[in-house]
């Protein structure tokens, strides 16, 4: 005759929804470090374009941008596509504003700590997104979104250079960089 089978602890049949509930807490506790931050990024990021380049050019009215922020970013329903959407315009400005072209007069010191600032919240952004899987689930976001934030700085890349980086140009840009933080301020909160 077999013995009885031992009767499995009671324990056991809850530990899938334990470990719903702990990922859940992670990914909470990951993003919610980033909305907090997300008021002081938006503010120091804003005063440190300021002083970059504390007296811009009288008139720069002969070099019209050439491009448009595309606005249909801002009416997204989606939490994960904006949270993928500000990642990616954070990561085209850092590289944008670290290029070697940048306008000589431009406060070096302040320049950097903007670079520094814009690491570390890129950071903290890619941290929040891998927690919650998103980066994964998205395979780098919805293609039509990311082919927007690409066309829109690859516009950017090129009036600086029809505009042979001039300290006009750059503040054009500059004045873009202002309006793409305060953009991603707005995505961030559409992540909550």
């Amino acid at each position: 005759m077999t013995a009885p089978e031992a009767p499995q602890p009671r324990w056991w049949h809850r530990a899938p929804a334990t470990l719903l509930l702990l990922a859940a807490l992670a990914t909470a506790r990951a993003c919610h470090h980033l909305r907090t931050q997300q008021h002081s990024f938006s503010w120091d990021s804003l005063r440190l374009l300021q002083d970059i380049d504390a007296s811009p050019p009288q008139t720069c009215q002969h070099q019209a941008p050439t491009f448009r922020f595309p606005d249909t970013l801002l009416h997204n329903s989606h939490p994960q596509q904006a949270a993928v959407a500000a990642l990616r315009i954070l990561q085209h400005l850092f590289t944008t504003l670290n290029s070697s072209s940048t306008p000589q007069h431009w406060n070096a010191k302040a320049q950097q700590e903007l670079l520094n600032n814009l690491h570390h919240y890129i950071a903290s952004l890619e941290q929040c997104l891998a927690t919650t899987g998103t980066l994964l689930k998205t395979k780098q976001g919805p293609r039509n979104l990311l082919l927007a934030i690409n066309k829109y700085f690859t516009n950017i890349q090129h009036f600086l250079h029809a505009h042979n980086h001039t300290a006009c140009a750059w503040d054009h840009v500059r004045l873009e960089a202002r309006a793409c933080f305060q953009h991603v301020d707005r995505l961030i909160q559409q992540m909550r």
